[in-house]
């Protein structure tokens, strides 16, 4: 029998990224607001009757169960905890903040704060009609910077300030590139489908 303590229930997260495993499963790397980033196998998720496949998909609010002791947990339950619609530059907007969570936090790390920020972002990125999403991103980037230990050392700024927003996003991502060491995915695909 399973040592409890090796047993999560009911923790509020997000599917950030999901990739196939083996020919029924899915490696899934969840956002978790008490945990962190979280990496779980969802067994048999790629069944057209499974439980668990309606429920993986990303920028939705969910309430996860998972058990085991070594770093790929198993997913046992996914239960949705609302809907954002998310659509064009907001979808994009929000792959973008996925990329970030993924190649800059360690594993198992909780960050409650960055946690709330990026469900703020994506709230206000499913607002229709849609506001500018500069603000949310400009925020969610400061936030992930200052709670990684990587932030600046100065007040926070008028996030939807427009005329300080493109030097703050110049700033923001000139230290966010230092860190990552090579082009975001999710930024090239945007500057190629903006060639179109």
């Amino acid at each position: 029998m399973s040592n409890p303590r090796h047993r999560f229930q009911d923790e509020a997260g997000y599917i950030l990224h999901t990739s196939a495993w083996r020919e029924t499963s899915l490696i899934c790397h969840a956002f978790t607001r008490n945990h962190g980033l979280v990496p779980l196998v969802a067994k048999g998720a790629k069944r057209p009757h499974s439980i668990l496949r309606p429920a993986l998909s990303v920028f939705q609010p969910l309430l996860l169960a998972w058990s085991g002791k070594n770093e790929v947990k198993t997913l046992t339950r996914a239960d949705c905890a609302g809907i954002r619609p998310l659509k064009g530059r907001a979808l994009m907007s929000a792959w973008y903040m996925n990329e970030l969570l993924i190649r800059l936090l360690p594993r198992e790390d909780p960050h409650p704060v960055l946690f709330d920020a990026y469900e703020e972002a994506l709230v206000h990125l499913a607002q229709i009609p849609r506001p500018p999403v500069a603000g949310a991103l400009r925020r969610f980037e400061w936030v992930l910077l200052t709670e990684t230990g990587y932030g600046f050392d100065e007040a926070t700024p008028d996030f939807d300030d427009p005329v300080g927003e493109p030097e703050l996003r110049i700033r923001l991502r000139e230290r966010l590139n230092s860190l990552l060491g090579r082009p975001l995915h999710t930024r090239s695909v945007l500057m190629q489908l903006q060639r179109y």
